[in-house]
This record gives C-alpha cells, structure tokens and sequence, in this order.
C-alpha cells in the first residue's frame, strides 16, 4: 500500500464522519472516540444508506487505532464511499484528488549486496595402475576365497545382532506407551436441568481441579456429555454456565460409577435478562422488565471483538437502551456472564458477534 492511499483513506474518514453527523449526535464528533452504543448505530445506519455491513472488529481496527497506516478491503472502502455520497472508492479518489506533495517523505535505505565469488580449483585425481610383479594364481584365488567367506560370517552375524536389539529396544518402548495408560479410566458425565429434568441445550464450562497443580478447562458442547479419562482416584470438577449456577462436584473414583447423570440448578435470573434481551416483545414491558431485574449500580461490561479494546463499559440505562433498539445488531447479542445479588442483577458481560460468526 502507498503512502497516497493511506492519505486518501485518511480523507474518507472524515467525510464519512461528516455524514453520520449531518443527522447523529453520538458521544464524540470524532469518529476515533465512538465505542459501545454509538458503533451500533452506526453499523445501523450504514445498513440503511449503503447496503452494507461493517463488523465491530473492522471498525476498531481502521478507525479506532490505525497505527500501522493500513486500510481495509476494497469492498469496505467502496461501501463506506458509497455512505459519504460518492459511486465507489475509485469515484471518491477522482473527485477528492491530493497532491504528491502531500505524501509523506520516507527514507529508502538501500542495502549492498557484497557479491562473493569463490573460485576452487579443481583437482583431477587420477589413478594410475601398478603393475603386480608375477604371482602364482592359484594361491590368489585361495587367498580371495578365504576373504569372501570370512565376510560372508561377519554380515550374517550383524544382521542378526541389529535384529535383535531393534526388536528389543522396540518392545521397551511398548512397554513405556501402554504401561501407563493401563491404569487409566474413562468417566461419562452427563447433565441435565433439575428443574425441568432435560438435557442442557446450552455450553458448559467444566474445571478440572488437581492437587499441587494447575485446573485443566473444557468446554462441553450443547447436549453432549463429559468424558474423562483419568488415573487420579479422586475427582473435583466446578460446573459453570451463564444460565445455571455454579456447581462443584467431587467424587471418590475408587467407588464412583463410571457414568453418572449431575443435576444443575438454572440461574432463573439470568434466563429473564436473556429473554428479556434477545426477545421483540413490547418494548415499554420490555423496559419495564429489566429495570426491575438490573440494579441500579449494576456493572455492565460489553466485550469487544479488538486486539486493542478487549473491553467496554455502560450504565443500565444505555443497556436498556442497546437491548430495545430494534436493530439487526440484537440478534447477535451474547449475555455471557451475569451476576446477582439481594434479588438484583448486579453484573452483566456481553457481546455482540460479527453477522455470520457462529457463537
């Protein structure tokens, strides 16, 4: 990418600016300031004046921080041309023409290349015949047979002794591989909802806790069971999900069944605030529900999909205010902690995800 490029990009992103602004009041004028609910609005009306979409993560990339001079694709640059007013990113450039005065200077260093040639010389090593002095014949004919056989004995014998202590050397080896996993054994657990006795149709976490060493984490798919293999006689697992309370299990292997079904209780609240999120029912009951189960002091933290902004905050209202904006952005909304507290949410940590990303 040139340095003209990065420069007409740069002009872009005040016109594009410019046009949000002509009918947008968000938190900042400057675009590089925008986070949380003014991103969103954004992308929405991006939508509605380009026909395209615009992922979080590209917008923290190029316009939050763009340290490295880079732009994006040129199916981004002709979308967000077409939102300032212009056909394309070709059209935007042509009528936006900058000088080459304007570029940048830089510094070309130009590296020497030292050309080595090495000459060798080469040696022709010739062989020249000796002549033998006159020998009896038989008695060399005797002399090689001997040799021959002498040989033949030697191979035969290496053969067999390299045989044999491959052979060995494999079955030690053997032994070192399956000598351990003899001991080990396999454990199925399964999990279901105590309330509702069905499976658990969300993901769960599951903390593998071991004695003076670290925890091991897994994830456990949608309705799939947990299997562990372990040689351990005692087991100590913590169970988590958004939508169920926490659960620590322990076991004594030496007793235990090696399939067993573990009950969790669901996290009744933290359902509510997902429903009442992701549902499109009348948004004043709507608002009217999560003022009622969100404290007034609660933390709300939005995790953003950034190398360099890993995370965002809000107060409830803005929450509120972002779950009951009737956007496409909605759907893609992920609670994936919340925490409670004298009846009240008092924790809630969210994402949205790229449109076509699977969570």
């Amino acid at each position: 990418m040139s340095d003209i490029e990065f420069l007409y990009f740069q002009t872009l992103k005040s016109s594009v600016q410019e046009k949000y602004l002509e009918t947008h009041s968000p938190s900042f004028d400057d675009i590089s300031k925008w986070k949380g609910i003014d991103i969103i609005y954004f992308q929405e009306d991006l939508r509605q004046k380009a026909k395209g979409n615009i992922s979080e993560k590209t917008f923290y990339t190029y316009f939050k921080n763009n340290s490295q001079e880079k732009i994006p694709r040129i199916d981004m640059l002709n979308i967000l041309s077409v939102y300032a007013g212009y056909n394309s990113w070709f059209d935007f450039k042509k009528k936006n023409k900058i000088s080459q005065n304007e570029k940048p200077e830089t510094q070309s260093n130009s590296e020497e290349k030292t050309e080595i040639v090495q000459n060798s010389d080469s040696f022709e090593i010739k062989k020249s015949a000796e002549a033998f002095a006159s020998i009896d014949n038989q008695a060399i004919d005797e002399i090689n047979r001997n040799i021959l056989t002498s040989d033949k004995r030697q191979n035969f014998l290496r053969t067999y002794l390299w045989l044999g202590i491959s052979i060995f050397l494999f079955a030690i080896v053997l032994i070192l591989v399956f000598y351990d996993n003899l001991f080990y054994k396999k454990y199925t657990y399964a999990f279901t909802d105590a309330d509702r006795n069905s499976s658990i149709k969300g993901e769960l976490d599951v903390k593998i806790i071991r004695e003076n060493e670290s925890p091991i984490l897994f994830k456990v798919k949608p309705n799939s069971p947990f299997v562990y293999e372990t040689k351990s006689k005692n087991l100590k697992m913590i169970i988590s999900s958004p939508f169920y309370k926490t659960d620590t299990v322990t076991r004594d292997l030496t007793t235990a069944p090696v399939s067993e079904n573990i009950e969790l209780k669901p996290n009744d609240y933290a359902i509510q605030l997902y429903y009442y999120s992701k549902s499109i029912i009348d948004f004043k009951k709507k608002t009217n529900e999560l003022n009622r189960l969100i404290s007034d002091n609660a933390l709300i933290y939005q995790v953003v999909d950034s190398d360099i902004y890993g995370i965002e905050t809000m107060d409830k209202q803005k929450y509120i205010s972002l779950v009951t904006l009737p956007t496409t952005s909605l759907e893609n909304l992920e609670v994936i902690d919340s925490q409670m507290k004298n009846g009240k949410i008092v924790m809630i940590k969210f994402r949205i995800t790229d449109d076509g990303k699977k969570k």
